[in-house]
């Protein structure tokens, strides 16, 4: 069923046409991936579904009812609001009514005989049965957990950026809705994140449209992919990887429409050379065919821009780190670490958010010291850091000359030389943006203008920050192109398995206690992602839950007992939860009994939920058995 349709929609900034003429339909069942090069609209065609742009011409059909819930980049919120508070804004009818509730209940609590109160709360209460609310705030709770927010009670403005984006995730995640929008969902989360939220999308009922530099996310997620390319909009039916086959085979066609053109072109061009009269009518028209050719040869042709990789000498001697330790007040990132990086050098480093994969680049790059051991860098090294953060742009300069304030020309490994102007062409930036003012980027062109200027800086160690953060499919396809020519070390923090496959060859995953693991490729390092996301999590307040077991043929005699009793235990707790919820129903008045309940109610839930894994532990030894 169809819930939104764009019809012949345009839309343009100054004299930039980002769409023009665009028709397409969303449907209920979609799993949508909206791809293409930064700057060609894509937060702009959120925009447009979501309502909060207008198109200049055409217009949005929506479906009658339709609810669209959308991931804000930028949290808003009141200087003093806890995170459970703002994720109980919304118009959910839950969230409406357990605010509400509390309130009234906090106050019926200290006036016991007010019967004013006492009625307000027993209509709240069916309000709280009517909506699902009893659950709702558990519900926030555990995505909450699995997206590594600290506290539910703790103050937003205290947050980091990161966590402030996990909470505007968290909550674009709680609201139902029709179609849920997300720009890079992905961003600033871990990789064990990354794996629980294909496993809920996977789930979702609702249509999903994204914007995600996450290939392998792409790939797992979608089954359509829109590609923005030149103010047109192109449609495949398929994941990631059936999008890549369909696009090669389109711009293959394109290609050679494009080789009749130039040769159309080249003799239109002769003929114009030798002097052509616009004598007759067709002499005219044939000289304004060539001007039609001219303008379209101008527009359509791409190319390949292949260009030499910047690179310095390296010697012998990189980087060695002696029993490197830091802490930060009573957590320590990194502990007792000792490595050494040898030229020619691939390293990915993982690790959970806060894990200090950032501690360990700012050590490597000197521009942090660590509170023990030794840094030894070798007397050739020259490095280059690309962080996290955009450094401050001047607005009011040109593209060209922010990158030649850092040099206008670097010698290749070959000794030939790279202008500013081709290493911009390189990273996708055509000869007439680069004369454009910065201010005129977009926030991704700001970061692949950056991403330039870094390697311009002619280093041969090149340390990478979470590099794949806001930028586009394309411009990575282009670093990963780089970095494999690229002929010195590179060290890159990333979540990005994709981007950690193509350009390293091993892992270093910092672990609890700051300790540092050496995964011998990314496929190792995933697998024990995988395994680590298969364990059953812990909360507070919860019951102990058992560890994950390797599979065997054969029960002991515990597990055998255990076998024939784990079904009546399961149905005994599922029987004590629904008690639970109707207990708590019947109480509602009582706030000090049902903060109990809730706490019991989870317990159990917990319970279950170990018991139910259990069970499908068992089960799969049994049919082993059989």
């Amino acid at each position: 069923m169809n819930i939104l349709s764009m019809e012949n929609v345009t839309k343009a900034f100054s004299d930039k046409v980002l769409f023009e003429n665009v028709s397409l339909g969303i449907n209920e069942n979609d799993r949508i991936g909206l791809v293409g090069i930064n700057g060609t609209g894509k937060t702009t065609f959120l925009k447009l579904i979501s309502g909060q742009l207008e198109p200049d011409s055409g217009r949005i059909v929506r479906s009658a009812k339709l609810s669209i819930q959308r991931l804000e980049q930028t949290l808003k919120f009141e200087d003093n609001e806890t995170v459970m508070e703002h994720m109980l804004k919304g118009a959910h009818p839950a969230m409406q009514v357990i605010p509400e509730y509390e309130n009234i209940l906090k106050l019926a609590s200290k006036s016991p005989g007010d019967l004013n109160l006492q009625g307000r709360l027993s209509g709240l209460a069916a309000k709280m049965d009517e909506t699902g609310a009893w659950d709702f705030e558990s519900k926030i709770n555990k995505i909450l957990e699995r997206l590594k927010v600290p506290f539910s009670s703790a103050y937003l403005k205290e947050l980091s950026g990161g966590q402030q984006k996990r909470i505007a995730l968290a909550k674009a995640l709680m609201h139902p809705s029709d179609l849920l929008i997300l720009d890079e969902p992905t961003n600033h989360i871990d990789l064990e994140t990354i794996k629980w939220l294909e496993d809920y999308f996977a789930q979702l009922k609702s249509a999903l449209l994204l914007v995600t530099h996450d290939r392998y996310f792409l790939n797992r997620i979608v089954n359509r992919i829109l590609e923005i390319d030149k103010g047109c909009i192109y449609s495949y039916e398929g994941n990631f990887e059936y999008f890549l086959e369909k696009k090669t085979l389109r711009q293959q066609a394109q290609n050679k429409i494009e080789e009749k053109r130039r040769r159309l072109y080249l003799s239109e061009l002769a003929w114009i050379r030798r002097g052509a009269r616009a004598r007759t009518t067709k002499q005219k028209a044939r000289i304004k065919r060539f001007e039609v050719i001219s303008v379209e040869n101008k527009d359509s042709m791409t190319k390949d821009i292949e260009i030499p990789v910047a690179y310095r000498r390296l010697g012998n001697k990189v980087i060695e780190l002696k029993n490197v330790s830091k802490s930060f007040k009573d957590k320590k990132v990194i502990n007792n670490f000792t490595y050494t990086i040898c030229p020619g050098d691939k390293i990915g480093i993982a690790g959970p958010n806060g894990s200090g994969k950032t501690v360990l680049l700012n050590i490597l790059a000197r521009s942090m010291h660590p509170d023990s051991g030794m840094v030894d860098v070798g007397s050739t090294v020259k490095t280059a850091f690309y962080r996290q953060n955009n450094e401050d742009m001047d607005d009011s300069i040109k593209v060209i000359d922010y990158i030649k304030e850092t040099a206008e020309y670097v010698t290749a490994g070959d000794g030939s030389s790279i202008s500013a102007g081709q290493m911009l062409e390189r990273f996708l930036f055509e000869p007439n943006q680069q004369y454009s003012l910065i201010k005129n980027l977009s926030g991704g062109e700001r970061r692949r203008l950056n991403l330039a200027k870094v390697l311009m800086g002619h280093p041969n160690v090149l340390l990478l920050d979470e590099p794949t953060n806001d930028l586009d499919i394309q411009t990575l396809e282009v670093l990963e192109e780089y970095l494999e020519y690229f002929q010195g070390v590179v060290i890159a923090a990333s979540h990005d398995r994709y981007f950690l496959d193509k350009t390293t060859d091993k892992i270093l995953a910092i672990k609890s206690g700051g300790n540092i693991v050496k995964y011998n490729n990314v496929e190792e390092y995933i697998s024990y992602i995988n395994e680590l996301s298969s364990k059953p999590k812990k909360s507070l307040p919860v019951a102990e839950v058992l560890p994950v077991q390797k599979k065997k043929t054969k029960f002991t005699y515990a597990e055998s007992r255990e076998f024939l009793l784990i079904e009546d235990e399961i149905s005994k707790l599922e029987s004590d939860i629904a008690a639970v919820s109707e207990e708590m129903s019947r109480c509602w008045s009582d706030y000090l009994k049902i903060s109990k309940l809730s706490e019991k109610h989870q317990n159990l839930q917990t319970q279950l939920a170990a018991k139910m894994q259990r069970w499908v532990y068992l089960n799969e030894i049994a049919e082993k058995i059989k």
